[in-house]
């Protein structure tokens, strides 16, 4: 065990109220990749040049549905993901009584498929579809099966993912819950996250508590302000730095 993830462990061990901030590079272990890879995806079609933040905006949702639908299930949902080491090594120190909460910019649910319990979505779910008229729910089998734009089958409106797109403002409920947990945390895990996007990167700024840890295989905007940064994989450190808890 490196001096790195002995220090960490030690600081588990010593923490009763952990929260977890958590992007994209928590999911990528588990072979979702971040969409921002995908540019020009309809260059061609449409001879118009969207980046990847464009086509997961309000807008193009409203003027180019089809469109909008072909990407977000292309790129978004990816039904086979499972858990990695990461998201379980979360959900065992939640279980242990010590994880208090997980904030996640990430929509793919893994981290309730992992078994963790409270978890606050900044971004919403892949999982959560609902009609834009009478707001009949749907899962995302629903919407993955669906030929063209997914329409409600009880009043035949459209059914909108419950996705925060770009130009909508986030939850407020879920806001409010994720600066109350951050708060009263007297260790804040951050990983898988270059802390780029806001306002969700902002919520950091609200910890007061002891130990600031960063688990990122890059740097970030926060690595002055850790007591503890360690580049490498979010899955390897985290497994092993709680295995090592109840060795």
């Amino acid at each position: 065990m490196s001096g790195e993830i002995e220090k960490l462990t030690q600081i588990l061990k010593d923490s009763s109220n952990i929260v977890f901030f958590g992007g994209a590079g928590i999911s990528t272990e588990s072979g979702i990749p971040d969409f921002r890879s995908s540019k020009g995806l309809f260059n061609e079609k449409l001879n118009i040049t969207f980046s990847p933040e464009q086509l997961v905006s309000h807008s193009f949702y409203v003027r180019y549905p089809e469109e909008f639908y072909k990407f977000y299930k292309s790129k978004l949902i990816y039904p086979n993901a499972t858990p990695n080491g990461g998201h379980l090594a979360l959900a065992k120190l939640e279980g242990m009584g010590k994880l208090k909460a997980i904030i996640t910019q990430n929509i793919d649910g893994l981290h309730q498929l992992a078994g963790s319990k409270n978890v606050f979505e900044l971004h919403g779910s892949v999982h959560r579809n609902y009609c834009v008229k009478c707001h009949a729910f749907y899962d995302s089998d629903f919407i993955l099966s669906a030929k063209e734009v997914p329409t409600c089958t009880k009043c035949g409106g459209t059914i909108k993912p419950d996705v925060v797109l770009y130009e909508e403002n986030l939850d407020e409920e879920v806001i409010n819950g994720a600066v109350k947990a951050i708060a009263k945390a007297d260790t804040l895990i951050i990983g898988g996250t270059s802390l780029v996007v806001y306002p969700a990167a902002g919520l950091i700024n609200y910890f007061n508590g002891k130990n600031l840890i960063l688990i990122n295989k890059s740097a970030t905007s926060a690595d002055s302000k850790a007591d503890l940064v360690i580049n490498d994989s979010f899955g390897k450190v985290m497994s092993e730095a709680v295995n090592a808890i109840t060795a």
